[in-house]
């Protein structure tokens, strides 16, 4: 398959630890660059994996790998694996896959996984909910839905995201996560095509025209996917709507850069909240994205 085959790829560098003695990807690490594509694959199609596979009741074996060399690739090479899936049967999906090195083809492979209940691992017809987010993703469709809303419509899905990131994950006391904001914000909730919440936010109003974004939460599993950028997107449009002509936030730092890629500038010096170092940074809506 050319590489214009493929919509999905995972970039990566060899390293010197997979070349052998003649500084050639030794063989077996090939198999673990196409399984570590299909990781990603799962993020493309905006599935967290362990919850996308309870969800639907069962898991995926591989029942077949195969590998086909036409050239090597060696350390330093930066590589770009792409996945299709080609074919959905009743219990198997089969995935093609081809290592590039530009557009030369190195590698290509053949993986076979078969949906199983996970207890006995005996095969059971794959979901028609996963064969039609395959063909929407091989399609080229989006497979996220923003809905804005109000804290009684969207409180319970965007709640236990954010308890999920900032409670658990961040270890930010309870307390200090519920305020009063919650029921007078606009709510931003991102879903997947399984109706799982990936990304939320919420808007409220800071000072006459300006708007303030916070509490901006993405799934784990889901990260750098563009599900906060779209949910962030949806608040901005919605600060708009309503008149407003700037937006504010505080950025944990760690997450400045990627506010700073969306057209957030920093405004004031560094701070401290909830014993997080943050950064307020603002945008005008005057030229929207």
């Amino acid at each position: 398959m050319p590489r214009s085959d493929f919509r999905f790829f995972h970039r990566l560098r060899v390293r010197w630890a997979e070349v052998d003695m003649q500084k050639i990807v030794f063989n077996a690490h090939y198999l673990m660059y196409f399984d570590t594509a299909i990781s990603d694959y799962w993020r493309a199609l905006a599935l967290p994996y362990q919850d996308a596979m309870e969800s639907l009741g069962g898991d995926l074996y591989v029942r077949k790998a195969t590998i086909e060399f036409a050239a090597s690739a060696r350390v330093d090479d930066v590589l770009d694996v792409g996945m299709k899936c080609m074919r959905v049967g009743n219990s198997s999906i089969v995935f093609h896959g081809g290592l590039f090195r530009g557009d030369e083809l190195l590698v290509s492979c053949e993986l076979v996984y078969v949906f199983a209940d996970p207890a006995t691992q005996t095969s059971r017809p794959v979901p028609a909910a996963l064969r039609e987010i395959f063909a929407a993703y091989e399609a080229g469709e989006t497979l996220r839905d923003v809905t804005t809303g109000d804290w009684a419509t969207l409180g319970e899905d965007a709640g236990a995201l954010r308890r999920a990131v900032f409670i658990e994950e961040q270890r930010i006391p309870a307390e200090l996560e519920w305020d009063e904001h919650d029921l007078t914000a606009v709510h931003a909730v991102a879903r997947n095509r399984l109706g799982q919440v990936i990304a939320t936010g919420r808007l409220v109003s800071e000072a006459p025209g300006l708007a303030r974004v916070g509490r901006m939460a993405v799934h784990r599993a889901l990260r750098s996917g563009g599900h906060g950028e779209a949910v962030l997107r949806a608040l901005e449009a919605s600060a708009a709507a309503r008149g407003d002509t700037a937006v504010m936030l505080h950025a944990q730092r760690s997450a400045e850069r990627f506010y700073a890629r969306l057209g957030y500038l920093p405004h004031g010096a560094p701070f401290e909240e909830a014993g997080i170092a943050h950064q307020e940074m603002r945008r005008s809506l005057a030229n929207p994205a």
